[in-house]
């Protein structure tokens, strides 16, 4: 073939679904609420930067050390971060990846989440807990579009869009790496959107 694709931007996409998956997401979806409840300084931090959402992003950023619940998460989502890795091709022999950080967003009507990436990360993802029908989607950047200098406008396939939409549904974990920017439009339904996002690292 003379045309042929370099530097992929692999995005990876699964049910985490088990045999008690349900009981796991109701457990998980009654924790987040009771978080927002109790959580005064992070719902003081969400009013400044996450107007009318809340996320423990600012306040309790490693919930898989605080919550059984969490920590059970964590190890069904450890199996996909492995594939995933071992299809990116990285070099773990030396460290393993580790969730670093977990924290949980609640989304009502019209609150969304603006482009932003992950420092300091290798792999990154989220967890949708509860998402209403015609909930926001994971909206993801190419990373090349800013040296899109003089392209013309692109009537493209998935693969060569400048963005994509991968849609939330309960039950699924979406990852990519860190460096990927990303964004959730506004949730234009009138249930809450509840995901929880995380990062996983080897330094």
């Amino acid at each position: 073939m003379p045309t042929q694709a370099l530097f992929p931007t692999l995005v990876y996409s699964a049910s985490v679904h088990s045999t008690d998956w349900s009981a796991l997401n109701d457990k998980l979806r009654r924790e987040c609420r009771q978080l927002r409840s109790d959580d005064a300084a992070g719902r003081r931090w969400s009013a400044k930067n996450y107007p009318g959402g809340y996320t423990s992003y600012g306040s309790a950023s490693r919930m898989h050390r605080l919550s059984p619940t969490f920590a059970a998460l964590e190890r069904r989502l450890n199996r996909h971060v492995r594939s995933f890795a071992r299809t990116l091709e990285l070099d773990l022999e030396a460290r393993p990846l580790e969730m670093t950080d977990c924290w949980v967003n609640i989304m009502p009507r019209n609150v969304a989440h603006s482009l932003h990436l992950h420092p300091l990360s290798t792999i990154s993802g989220t967890y949708y807990v509860s998402t209403p029908r015609g909930s926001s989607g994971l909206k993801l950047e190419d990373p090349r579009l800013e040296r899109f200098m003089a392209s013309p406008p692109r009537n493209a396939r998935s693969k060569q869009r400048p963005w994509v939409v991968v849609p939330a549904e309960a039950g699924k974990v979406i990852l990519f790496e860190s460096w990927l920017r990303h964004e959730v439009p506004p949730n234009p339904v009138a249930g809450e959107r509840i995901s929880i996002s995380f990062n996983y690292s080897w330094f």
